[in-house]
């Protein structure tokens, strides 16, 4: 089976690297331009792209697929070189540009979408950051044959994941990733057989997760605790959760709720009600935060008693009122 690969992040590259060893053919590897990052801000090549040239695979990066768009130069050569690779199907994983029509129906058996989620549940650009977020017990990766809405397609194969309570976006990223990369591979393979049966969504119960903006990221004190701190933990490791103290941005990383005392009920919500080497407790609109870890601007991640030895926080101290700037 010839297999056109679509994807950039670290997430794609997971299941890139599962049907390159799996010994599926892959004549072309689609992702998004090098972009300018770190310090120097020097132009960067995508996990995706990265993987593609240790495998001596042929990259292309156009900037839109859309032949009546910005960049009908870029899409017109990508029509060319998909066209040429003789596609069976495509896989695609967090590429980051719409499909559409046209390429949708160049390949044989269509296009195929690792979603991060279990659909319906979490359309969308951020589905983990979100399940995180929203407290959900359990998410899971759906193989969607994909058509033109926004994850809207037929079901082909789906698997759950437990999130656990202390679960990050980061972590369950990485659970996802491998998952993906295990699905798409046995989708292909019933594929290959006319072995899958495609499933239309529900209609009940369908959720969207927004893209993650940088400006969620102040802490608005007055939320209840436990959902400051799923928060906290659906920002980590992008873009981290941030708080004003002193006049300096914070950030939030390892954090817990727990419960406050009848007399807290009048604290101003932010102010650091007691702190210790074992963690910092702040009142919030319900319950105490209690925060394990922090980080200053050009800084590292602290466990609290290492932070401590280099930042006057104190019990009395408020966090700036509202949401914070990013």
């Amino acid at each position: 089976m010839r297999v056109v690969f679509a994807g950039t992040p670290d997430f794609a590259r997971v299941a890139f690297e599962r049907l390159d060893a799996a010994g599926f053919t892959i004549p072309l590897v689609l992702t998004q331009p090098d972009r300018p990052a770190g310090r120097g801000m020097k132009l960067q090549a995508s996990p995706v792209k990265r993987f593609a040239l240790e495998r001596g695979l042929a990259v292309a990066q156009p900037r839109s697929l859309r032949l009546d768009g910005k960049y009908p130069e870029d899409a017109a050569a990508a029509r060319d070189a998909i066209a040429q690779a003789r596609a069976d199907v495509m896989v695609v994983a967090a590429y980051g540009l719409l499909l559409p029509k046209w390429v949708l129906q160049v390949p044989r058996l269509g296009c195929l979408n690792i979603h991060a989620s279990l659909l319906p549940r979490w359309r969308g650009a951020a589905p983990i950051h979100r399940a995180v977020e929203a407290g959900d017990c359990e998410t899971g990766v759906t193989i969607m044959q994909m058509d033109e809405g926004l994850d809207t397609g037929d079901m082909l194969l789906a698997a759950p994941v437990p999130i656990g309570n202390a679960e990050t976006t980061g972590s369950l990223h990485d659970k996802l990733a491998v998952l993906g990369g295990r699905l798409v591979v046995e989708a292909l393979e019933l594929a290959a057989c006319a072995g899958l049966r495609p499933v239309s969504q529900p209609q009940a119960g369908v959720t969207y997760a927004n893209k993650i903006d940088k400006a969620e990221a102040g802490i608005d004190w007055s939320q209840p605790a436990e959902a400051i701190a799923r928060r906290i933990r659906a920002f980590d490791p992008f873009p981290g959760a941030q708080a004003m103290l002193q006049g300096e941005v914070l950030k939030l990383w390892g954090a817990e709720a727990v419960a406050s005392s009848p007399a807290d009920a009048q604290t101003p919500h932010g102010r650091i009600v007691a702190g210790s080497p074992a963690g910092i407790d702040v009142q919030c609109g319900q319950g105490l935060l209690r925060v394990y870890q922090l980080q200053r601007a050009g800084g590292k991640r602290l466990a609290v008693a290492d932070f401590l030895r280099g930042f006057d926080m104190k019990p009395g101290m408020l966090f700036q009122a509202g949401v914070n700037r990013p």
